[in-house]
């Protein structure tokens, strides 16, 4: 049964709209508030809750909703209303599609997934005084050990909604892992894949024949001492689940930029503008939306975030952005205070059907722009088989081949390593010369060697540790 479920309307629900919805278990539930009042919980007489919502979300960016619930809404901005089910509750997610469906009732809009909506009162029948009582500040998380923080997702598409956030800062300060579990049909959408970089966080697939396993390794896991941990044999291997194996090349490709920025700390400092020429050299548009969390729900604008970024200073800051409906473009963006500056870590992903050709040719022009104007300090290229709409399935994919190289142009980076050397690789051919920035083609992203084309050029450029390639970053771990 389907544990989250969204209210899409037109307009914003009003605080009696809200209490006529949370009244779909009838008077003897109670109400309550968490996170100074963002949250608001449909409880069990004992207190317990069984049915978190949180504030709704203006949602102004096109196309959103559709990416990430292959639902359409009308055209226009529509308020994003989730509410969350106990899973410890048989009734919960009975109760959580009632709440949904008063509201669109009342205001017109839709409910997602469409089959959960229902204006019903939904009785409480099961008994809750032996059912654990859930973390009361962490509704999104299930399951709750020393060990790891466990949210249990049904959904076809997990995004990095602002629950998951709040239950990854949540793991993160207690050092726990966060574990999401799925079902095997679960896709991840890539801030989240992005979120769960690096163990002992992991995507665990609930395979019905299989068991379980990790989505992004295939390593075969069983519940052990209050954690997902793979099995293995009597001599240390650990086992790949069958159903990771990789499925068949469909010809759709993403083409993946990775790259730093460095800013002088000052008061005119407006970030962003490296990412918009990203897409504006490669989709012809700037980004359509931002935010810092899945679904992303403002409309584009360097001026704002800059603005957040500096009220959270000398907290790093984590973003999304996305692209304009018709060509797939997502983008994660961590900023953070450094003693050289202000820094940007930003990872782009493009997606490409069979019959659409990546815009290599374009990387090198790219790559002066960024160098010359945004402060560059490295970028890599590259381009992998992976699916058009940059969700992540779970099973093998194919990794990113490096298409190209970018060395900034500032004292600290071909300045460091020294541009005689950093001129003239081993092996590889003089790099094109943007400025005082050094572009290092290393292929058409088709052949597998060019990792190691890549490798040797790292260590020509860092002989003793100077200079190293972008890297994706996930959410910050503070608050």
């Amino acid at each position: 049964m389907t544990k989250d479920v969204i209210a899409l309307t037109p307009t914003m629900p009003d605080i009696r709209t809200l209490l006529a919805g949370l009244y779909a278990g009838g008077p003897d539930l109670g109400v309550g508030t968490l996170a100074d009042g963002a949250v608001v919980q449909l409880c069990a007489p004992d207190g317990r809750p069984l049915v978190s919502v949180e504030a709704p979300i203006l949602v102004q960016v096109p196309g959103e909703t559709a990416r990430l619930l292959e639902h359409a809404v009308e055209e226009g901005p529509v308020w994003w209303t989730e509410a969350r089910a106990s899973t410890a509750v048989a009734e919960a997610g009975r109760l959580a599609g009632s709440f949904a469906g008063r509201l669109a009732t009342v205001l017109g809009g839709t409910v997602w997934p469409p089959e959960a909506a229902t204006t019903e009162v939904v009785p409480l029948t099961t008994g809750v005084s032996a059912v654990p009582v859930p973390a009361p500040a962490t509704p999104a998380i299930d399951v709750l050990t020393n060990r790891a923080a466990v949210v249990i997702q049904d959904r076809p598409l997990v995004a990095m909604t602002s629950w998951l956030s709040d239950a990854l800062r949540t793991a993160t300060a207690a050092d726990r892992a966060l574990q999401i579990v799925t079902p095997p049909t679960a896709r991840l959408t890539l801030p989240t894949r992005t979120a769960l970089h690096g163990l002992p966080n992991r995507w665990v697939v609930q395979d019905p024949r299989q068991g379980y396993y990790d989505g992004l390794s295939g390593a075969v896991l069983h519940w052990k001492n209050g954690t997902f941990t793979p099995v293995h044999d009597e001599g240390g291997a650990a086992s790949v689940a069958p159903a990771f194996a990789r499925s068949g090349d469909t010809g759709e490709r993403q083409l993946i930029l990775a790259l730093r920025t460095r800013h002088d700390a000052d008061e005119d400092l407006v970030l962003g503008r490296a990412l918009e020429t990203v897409f504006r050299h490669l989709t012809d548009a700037p980004p359509a939306g931002w935010s810092t969390a899945e679904p992303v729900n403002l409309p584009w604008s360097t001026r704002e975030l800059t603005d957040l970024a500096r009220a959270r200073a000398p907290r790093p800051t984590w973003l999304i952005a996305v692209g304009h409906p018709g060509r797939p473009a997502l983008a994660t963006v961590r900023v953070l205070r450094t003693p050289a500056g202000v820094e940007e870590d930003i990872t782009v992903a493009f997606g490409y059907g069979p019959d659409e050709e990546p815009p290599l040719g374009a990387i090198e022009g790219l790559a002066r722009a960024l160098a010359v104007e945004h402060g560059l300090v490295t970028m890599l290229t590259s381009l992998r088989a992976a699916r058009r709409d940059l969700t992540v399935p779970p099973h093998l994919e194919a990794p990113p081949v490096p298409v190209a190289f970018t060395l900034g142009e500032g004292e600290g980076e071909s300045g460091a390593v020294g541009r005689g050397r950093a001129g003239h690789p081993p092996s590889h051919p003089a790099p094109a010369r943007l400025g005082r920035a050094l572009h290092y083609d290393l292929g058409d992203g088709s052949r597998p060697e060019a990792w190691d084309r890549f490798r040797d050029l790292v260590r020509h450029l860092r002989p003793e540790g100077g200079v190293t390639k972008p890297t994706a970053s996930g959410p910050p771990a503070g608050p």
